[in-house]
């Protein structure tokens, strides 16, 4: 899934164009551009892969005009065909009494999509 970022992530998230600036594979310091339309009007920026442990660890810094985010993913065995996907979300520029709910519904929707797709193709 995280191999091939830019084509999956779309997938999930539609209102998310990304293409690689960077050659090679995916490790810290990787490049993605992207373009955000989540708001209506799109937004570009970048996300830059921080941590990259193929089929266990994902953590990214995203850069969507002024706003900043840190997320990972952790993948860890539950057993035989069986895998607990942790997602983590940081914003460490926003302001404790920002409006998320917005977000937080739009991260859960993504959340139910990425659920659907992997068990749809296991």
């Amino acid at each position: 899934m995280v191999v091939e970022h830019e084509k999956n992530d779309p997938r999930w998230d539609s209102d998310i164009e990304f293409w690689r600036d960077t050659e090679g594979s995916v490790k810290p310091g990787t490049i993605f551009k992207r373009r955000n339309s989540r708001s209506g009007t799109p937004v570009e920026g970048t996300m830059e892969v921080l941590e990259f442990e193929e089929n266990r660890k994902f953590t990214t810094r995203i850069r969507d005009g002024d706003t900043e985010m840190i997320g990972g993913i952790v993948f860890e065995s539950a057993g035989v065909n069986q895998t607990v996907i942790t997602t983590t979300i940081d914003f460490p520029d926003l302001d404790e009494s920002a409006d998320t709910s917005f977000l937080m519904k739009r991260l859960e929707e993504v959340a139910n999509i990425r659920q659907k797709l992997i068990e749809s193709e296991v």
